[in-house]
């Protein structure tokens, strides 16, 4: 029998066992237009945290005792709509589980790319590279020249971020938690990076960036947005991605040097990747090129089975992935 992931209570705090819970799942009737998919992906994001909580975002919350959703990559095993077949490899948003039956509609069938594995299309190919490049390029206004900080540098939109900025000829500085992670970005090309395990993180931005910095790429909040608002030349531009800090916290993390937004008219934008669909076709030509000649690489976190989910994704707060946090079943 298929099994997924429900949402049993309102986590406080850290999700728990007691939270989220794996159970039996009863598929729907294999009616007509439907398509039975076995996942072989389960892609795990920390904006899933936000929709474990009962309050208005730009997505509705998960319901309570009802599977969860994310992006999968699967393999259909039977169709009863002629534009899928069995094999066909897709990509759609009923992860947290091993199989569903879906609307065809509800299904993107992945291309045959050569040298691309179907798990690209969670990464730097889907919504995790999307939100890198338009978060970079749009909502921040990067440009060549630009004095770059990413923080989360080492996680999956952030080392794509580095790669991006890299590619269109600005400088970069990376934040990055230990020495491993901290060689994986450097690795990547940033120019700099800031260990924010090893000291004063301002101080070691200030070195790293003597002269300011015109954009930041936020993925964190806390202590990091605060530093970047201290070290923001005039007119940088803020793009605020996630505040993965001030997830599971009940009160602000953050914004000790708010003040700071007037003096150098700091722009601070919040995106999301849906904003941005009308441009996806910029996106896969740029990225597509960028994969193709190896400007941009990935690497990936793996738990292994659908019981490893929610380690998975509680690993995210706790900085266990270096790149993209994935589950393969």
């Amino acid at each position: 029998m298929a099994k997924a992931w429900h949402l049993m209570q309102r986590p406080k705090g850290i999700p728990t066992t007691e939270d989220i819970v794996l159970k039996d799942l009863a598929l729907p009737d294999f009616a007509e237009g439907m398509v039975h998919v076995r996942n072989r992906w389960l892609s795990v994001d920390p904006y899933m945290r936000g929709r474990m909580n009962d309050v208005k975002s730009y997505v509705p919350p998960f319901a309570l005792d009802a599977p969860m959703e994310g992006g999968a990559v699967g393999e259909v095993i039977e169709s009863r709509d002629p534009a899928f077949q069995p094999g066909d490899q897709v990509l759609h948003m009923a992860g947290w589980r091993d199989e569903a039956v879906l609307p065809a509609a509800s299904l993107n069938k992945l291309p045959a790319i050569p040298g691309v594995e179907s798990q690209a299309f969670l990464g730097n190919l889907g919504l995790t590279g999307g939100t890198a490049y338009f978060g970079l390029l749009e909502a921040a206004s990067a440009k060549e020249g630009d004095i770059v900080f990413v923080s989360a540098a080492a996680g999956a939109v952030g080392s794509a971020v580095v790669q991006i900025a890299k590619a269109k000829g600005m400088t970069v500085i990376g934040s990055a938690g230990g020495r491993d992670k901290c060689d994986f970005v450097t690795s990547l090309g940033a120019d700099a990076v800031v260990d924010y395990k090893a000291g004063s993180l301002l101080k070691q931005l200030s070195e790293a960036a003597p002269k300011g910095i015109d954009v930041y790429f936020d993925n964190v909040g806390g202590d990091h947005l605060d530093a970047a608002l201290a070290l923001a030349r005039k007119d940088a531009r803020f793009a605020i991605c996630g505040m993965i800090e001030g997830y599971n916290e009940a009160q602000p993390t953050c914004l000790k040097y708010i003040m700071r937004v007037i003096a150098m008219r700091v722009r601070l934008q919040g995106f999301i990747y849906t904003d941005y669909m009308s441009q996806m076709g910029d996106f896969y030509r740029d990225m597509g090129g960028w994969i193709a000649s190896g400007k941009v690489t990935s690497r990936d976190t793996v738990m292994v089975g659908l019981d490893k989910t929610l380690d998975a994704f509680l690993g995210l707060f706790s900085g266990a992935n270096t790149g993209k946090m994935l589950v393969r079943l």
